[in-house]
C-alpha cells in the first residue's frame, strides 16, 4: 500500500510538487507557511516515506546551498475514462506526465462487468510494455451521475445495469490500490484544469458533448459537484417544451436536440430525405452516420451539415449563456467528441452566448475548446486519485 502524508502540511508539499516539479526546500519554504525548522522536519518524513527523492543540488541563492526534492519517480497513476462508446486508460508518473495510452471502442450499455473486464485488460497491457510494475492509485470516469463519497453510480440515463455498482470497491480489489470514481465531465475539467487551457482558471464551465452533454463546474480551483453529485447535468435542461422525447422520459432537453447521438440521428434523416447528397454518400458505404461524418460533411462545405451544426450550438449556447449570467465564470470550455465540428460549432455558440447573456458577464469570457483531446479525461482521473493519495489518510 502506497505510504500517505501524515499532516496536511506534507500533502500540501506533495501537491506543490506534484504541480511545479523539482523543488529545492528554499523554494518549498517561499510556498507554504512553515518556519526553516518546521519545513525540514516534514521534508525529511516525507523522505522517509519513500513519497519523495533527493534530487541534487539546487542552484546557489547566497550561503550554503539547498537540496532539490522531487515526487518519487517510481509512482504511477491510472487514469481511467469510461466513455459512452469507448475507454481510455493512460499511465502517469507522480508529476501526471502520460507515460501510455490506450483507447478502445466500448458500449457502456454492455454493463460494468464486461466493460471493467476491458478496463483490466487495457491496463494489464500498460503493466506488460514496462511503464509500471502496479498502480498507486486509479481515477475513473463514468458518463453519468456518481455519488462521490461511495464511488457509485447513481440512475445514469445511458448507463443500465450501471445504478448502484459498487465501482470504487470492485476495481480497488481487482487493481491492488486506492481508487476514486467521478462522472468523466468533472475529470474533463480537472485535466484541462491541470494541464490544458484553464492551466490558471479558478473558475469556469467544461461542457463536454458527446453521446450526451454535461457540465463540469469549476469554483475556486474545486469541482462543484452538487448535494448528490449531479451538478452539472445540463443535457436535461429543456430547450423546447414541445420537442423530442429524452432518453431521461421528458421532452424537449438540450440532449436530444444537440448531442453525438442526436445530430448523427439528423443527419441520417436528412441523408434519407435526398437533402445532403454528401451525407447520403457516407450513408450508402456505413450502416450509420456519426458526428465525425457531419464533420466532414461540413468541412467539404455541405450546405445541410453546417446549418445542423449552427442550429446545434445555437441551442447548447442557449443554455450556457444561462449558465453564464448565473455562474459568471473566466472560460468557458467546450471538449468531447462532437468538438471536430470545431470553429463553425464555436462560432454558433459564441454567437448565442454574447447576444443572450448580459455585457458584464461576457466582456472579458473567453470561449474556447479544450487543449487535451480525447487524453482530458484520463489526466483528470490520474489527477483526482493523486490528490487523493497526497491527502492526509
Amino acid at each position: 500500500m502506497t505510504a500517505r502524508p501524515e499532516n496536511t502540511h506534507q500533502g500540501r508539499l506533495l501537491r506543490l510538487l506534484r504541480d511545479n516539479g523539482s523543488n529545492s526546500r528554499a523554494q518549498l519554504g517561499d510556498l507554504v507557511d512553515l518556519s526553516r525548522s518546521k519545513l525540514a522536519v516534514e521534508v525529511d518524513r516525507l523522505l522517509e516515506t519513500g513519497l519523495v527523492v533527493a534530487d541534487g543540488l539546487a542552484p546557489s541563492r547566497g550561503g550554503r546551498r539547498s537540496h532539490n526534492i522531487r515526487l518519487a519517480p517510481t509512482l504511477r497513476f491510472l487514469g481511467v475514462d469510461i466513455g459512452a462508446t469507448s475507454i481510455d486508460v493512460a499511465v502517469t508518473n507522480a508529476e501526471l506526465e502520460v507515460l501510455g495510452h490506450l483507447n478502445q471502442p466500448m458500449d457502456v450499455r454492455e454493463g460494468p462487468v464486461a466493460v471493467f473486464e476491458q478496463v483490466l485488460s487495457m491496463a494489464a497491457k500498460l503493466r506488460a510494455s514496462g511503464l509500471a510494475e502496479g498502480f498507486d492509485g486509479a481515477g475513473i470516469g463514468v458518463p453519468g451521475p456518481v455519488r462521490f463519497p461511495e464511488g457509485v453510480p447513481v440512475a445514469p440515463p445511458i448507463m443500465p445495469g450501471w445504478d448502484g455498482f459498487p465501482v470504487r470497491e470492485a476495481l480497488s480489489q481487482e487493481l491492488g490500490c486506492p481508487v476514486m470514481v467521478d462522472n468523466d465531465v468533472n475529470l474533463m475539467a480537472m485535466g484541462e484544469m491541470h494541464a490544458g487551457v484553464a492551466r490558471s482558471v479558478g473558475d469556469f464551465l467544461c461542457v463536454k458533448i458527446g453521446t450526451g452533454i454535461g457540465c463540469g463546474i469549476v469554483a475556486g480551483g474545486e469541482v462543484h459537484r452538487g448535494v448528490t453529485g449531479s451538478a452539472g447535468d445540463i443535457g436535461h435542461i429543456q430547450v423546447d417544451p414541445d420537442g423530442r422525447a429524452c432518453v431521461c422520459g421528458n421532452r424537449g432537453c438540450l440532449e436530444a436536440h444537440f448531442s453525438g447521438a442526436a445530430l448523427a440521428g439528423d443527419a441520417e434523416q436528412a441523408a434519407r430525405e435526398g437533402r445532403s447528397a454528401q451525407l447520403a454518400a457516407r450513408l450508402e458505404t456505413a450502416e450509420r452516420l456519426t458526428a465525425e461524418d457531419v464533420s466532414a460533411a461540413a468541412a467539404a462545405g455541405d450546405p445541410v451539415a453546417l446549418e445542423l451544426i449552427r442550429e446545434g450550438g445555437k441551442r447548447l449556447g442557449q443554455v450556457i449563456a444561462g449558465l453564464v449570467s448565473f455562474f459568471n465564470p473566466g472560460l468557458v470550455v467546450i471538449g468531447g467528441g462532437v468538438t471536430g465540428l470545431g470553429h463553425t460549432l464555436l462560432a454558433s455558440v459564441r454567437t448565442q452566448v454574447y447576444r443572450q447573456s448580459l455585457p458584464l458577464a461576457t466582456g472579458n469570457l473567453p470561449i474556447v475548446l479544450g487543449e487535451l483531446g480525447p487524453a482530458a479525461g484520463a489526466i483528470g482521473a490520474a489527477r483526482l486519485i493523486s490528490d487523493h493519495v497526497f491527502s492526509p489518510a
